[in-house]
């Protein structure tokens, strides 16, 4: 065999990954089969092959576990043309990454915020709901001249919709289990962070900064490296800031998604002016978004409130 994608002892592999072996010659296609070539999770792992030129394409019925360790066994019924068998069995191992949040009944909301939401200049959120809870109607302030499009505000005392208190009650539920997944996320192992982020690149992965963190003097760029399902969780003990100027932006490539990228944060966070944010932020106080930012994703606060000032865009993840 020449190679196989993921090889072996791989870790962050893609859950949607199609897993390929090459082989170093031409291969008689009728023992290309799943019972030939096999995958092992949690139990066995069921699929289609292909082959095609040198290489027998494995895709997988449904997507594949996060964090959990596949062994690929290709066993020695598979033959060249010539009748060829393989001496022993090929067996390969690799570990795939981690697995996004689960929003659940908060993923209808771009902000959602424990005391109150302001806008003191125009700002527009798109296609979202916005909502507090506890807080009370009363702590929803500044719209107009903020303006929400194809969304609803929500807060804790609303009685039409009938029912809204408790969906925002289920809503702040399952926004204390999100942040709590994030909080507790250790599987890929975390990589330490710490101080200005400015001008790096991040792969996917889980990654923990103990104080402040920044985003500066550069912008962060986050690779995906062509997997569309890839996914940060970054866990913010401190602060988060982003600070506009020399940079200060979060940019996605490779195929990164907004919706994939979680932030943790467990004091406060501001967005800073001019820049531009991807991701679920959640807040353990409170979150701001200073003049001229823009964010793709969502706000959450859970014991604090959610301030946007002048020209701030919120556009759904």
């Amino acid at each position: 065999m020449v190679s196989t994608n993921p090889d072996n002892l791989r870790t962050g592999v893609p859950l949607n990954q199609v897993i390929t072996v090459t082989f170093n010659g031409a291969m008689n296609p009728a023992t290309i089969t799943t019972s030939a070539i096999t995958f092992q999770g949690p139990g066995a792992t069921p699929g289609t092959i292909t082959y095609s030129g040198l290489t027998a394409a494995f895709t997988p019925s449904s997507p594949l576990k996060p964090n959990t360790t596949y062994t690929g066994r290709v066993n020695t019924t598979v033959k060249d043309k010539t009748g060829n068998a393989l001496q022993t069995d090929y067996v390969w191992t690799f570990t795939t990454g981690a697995a996004g949040i689960e929003l659940n009944s908060i993923g209808r909301f771009g902000v959602l915020a424990g005391t109150g939401i302001s806008s003191t200049g125009f700002s527009v959120i798109n296609n979202m709901d916005i909502g507090v809870s506890p807080g009370l109607r009363a702590a929803i302030t500044g719209f107009p001249p903020a303006v929400i499009l194809n969304g609803g505000i929500y807060a804790s005392n609303d009685l039409i919709p009938t029912g809204t208190s408790s969906m925002l009650l289920l809503a702040k539920q399952d926004l204390v289990t999100a942040y709590q997944f994030a909080e507790n996320a250790a599987s890929p192992v975390s990589t330490t962070l710490s101080g200005d982020q400015g001008g790096k690149t991040l792969t996917p992965g889980i990654y923990q900064s103990t104080a402040t963190l920044l985003i500066q003097s550069g912008d962060l760029t986050l690779d995906a490296r062509g997997d569309t399902s890839a996914v940060w969780i970054f866990q913010v003990t401190s602060d988060l800031t982003t600070v506009g100027g020399a940079g200060g932006d979060v940019i996605l490539t490779g195929g990164a998604q907004a919706k994939n990228v979680f932030w943790h944060v467990g004091s406060s966070a501001t967005i800073g002016n001019n820049t531009s944010f991807k991701g679920i932020l959640m807040a353990l106080t409170s979150i701001t978004m200073n003049s001229g930012a823009t964010t793709e994703g969502k706000l959450f606060a859970i014991n604090g409130a959610v301030v946007l000032t002048s020209t701030n865009i919120l556009n759904k993840p």
